[in-house]
This record gives structure tokens, C-alpha cells and sequence, in this order.
């Protein structure tokens, strides 16, 4: 990775994410009716470490769902790196998913019986990357989160804190534009977290796109730009902590 910091997005700038205003309805002419986003307009740069935060049903996982490409708009427009998610179809979106966004989420998602190269190596097979350069990657991947040593460990013989480093290694082996982070220290103690969170700054430290979705504004604060979700519409929020958080 280049070693760049970008911690606002200049005018000139080509978004790495870019809404206008996207929305999303559950069940709409029924009863059951949900609006869960309204006119959501959103600017995200390459190297940003930005935050999506608010209570439970504000409309932040609608939100991530959206621009992690794993469901559609009701209405308005989500460009990913300037390319129109509507005009793609499902195996196409598919496709842009696997490699332009990698997916770190709170539960870990490992797989038991793999160790953690296997599990780092396991999104490339999807990608058709032969073998030796699956493992080459995955092997580079591990040492990103300082894991090297332990690529031979399942993760029942991993901490918490390993768990999600090599979880974080397998989201960046397809060098994805966009890092999308849900809760990623909701299961780990408060040192760990830091930790974790300290790893994500380096990583934007070197230009890696940060999205990290969070109730908890103290992590929330970590992030250079805190977006604040609240019945399903988005605000910014502009603390003195920007870039902070290690």
C-alpha cells in the first residue's frame, strides 16, 4: 500500500463511495411498511477512516448492507469507486463485492476446522487465485496485522484480539478499495480494542478506505469523520479528534 492520509474529501476528489439520495423500504404499500433510509447523501475518499454510528434501528446496517453491495436501494443512487450499483446485475454486484470490499465483522466468522492461513487464503479461491499465490498473499496478509507466527493456528487456539486480526487480514487479501468494519470490537475487551482500532488507523495511515459501523461513540471517535445515523437519515458530526485514536 501507499503510504497516504487523506482525512477529508477535497471537491476534485473521485469518491470511493458516493450516495444521492439512496433509500430503502421493507415491505412498502403494506402494513408492514418500514422506511429504514431517507435521502442518504454520502462522500467517502480513498484513505479515509470514517465511522457510521448510531443506536439500534437508526438505519446504520441498512446503511452498510447498501454500500457492501449485499442489497439493493428502493430508490436515489450508490456509485462505488464511480461505478452505478444499479446498472449491475446480481452476479456483477457479486463480483465487485468480492473484489472491492473486504467484510470485517464483530462474531469473527472463521472457519473452526481451518487454520488462519487457510482462512486469510479461503476469499481468494473465490477470486480463481491459483494456490501458491493464494497462500504467498495470505502469508503477506497475516504479517500486515502481526500475525505471521500464528499462521499455522485454528482459531480456538487464537485470542480474541488474533481472532480479529486474521479476520482482518482475510478482508484485505483481495485488496479491496473499501475496508467495511461492522461492530469490529463489540466482542473484545477494552485493551484489545484499542488495539484493534489502533490497526485500523495504521491502515489508513498507509491508504486504505475505512468504514467502520458502531454504536459506541467512543470508537466512533477513533475515526477522522463521524457520520451519525437517526431514524434512517445521516448527519455529520465534527469532533476535535479527527485522525485520532492510537
Amino acid at each position: 500500500m501507499n503510504a497516504v492520509v487523506r482525512n477529508t474529501v477535497p471537491d476534485t476528489a473521485v469518491p470511493v463511495i458516493e450516495t444521492r439520495a439512496l433509500g430503502k423500504v421493507y415491505s412498502p404499500g403494506t402494513p408492514a411498511e418500514v422506511v429504514a433510509l431517507r435521502d442518504v447523501d454520502m462522500r467517502i475518499g480513498g484513505g479515509e477512516l470514517v465511522s457510521i454510528m448510531g443506536p439500534s434501528g437508526s438505519g446504520k446496517s441498512t446503511l452498510m448492507n447498501l454500500i457492501g453491495c449485499l442489497d439493493t436501494p428502493s430508490s436515489g443512487q450508490y456509485l462505488c469507486g464511480g461505478i452505478d450499483i444499479a446498472r449491475l446485475d446480481a452476479e456483477e454486484r457479486a463480483q465487485l463485492r468480492l473484489e472491492k470490499i473486504g467484510f470485517v465483522f464483530q462474531g469473527f466468522n472463521l472457519l473452526s476446522r481451518m487454520s488462519a492461513l487457510e482462512n486469510v487464503a479461503m476469499p481468494m479461491g473465490y477470486a480463481g487465485v491459483p494456490r501458491e499465490e493464494r497462500l504467498q498473499r495470505a502469508r503477506e496478509a497475516l504479517a500486515v496485522v502481526g500475525l505471521a507466527e500464528r499462521a499455522g493456528h485454528r482459531p480456538s487456539e487464537l485470542s480474541g484480539g488474533q481472532q480479529q486480526r486474521v479476520a482482518i487480514a482475510r478482508a484485505l487479501v483481495n485488496r479491496p478499495s473499501i475496508l467495511l468494519a461492522d461492530e469490529p470490537t463489540g466482542a473484545l475487551d477494552s485493551r484489545t480494542g484499542e488495539e484493534i482500532l489502533a490497526l485500523f488507523k495504521r491502515l489508513q495511515d498507509e491508504g486504505q478506505t475505512v468504514v467502520l459501523i458502531t454504536h459506541d461513540a467512543e470508537v466512533a471517535a477513533h475515526c477522522g469523520r463521524v457520520l451519525e445515523m437517526h431514524d434512517g437519515r445521516l448527519h455529520e458530526r465534527l469532533h476535535e479528534r479527527a485522525g485520532g485514536g492510537a
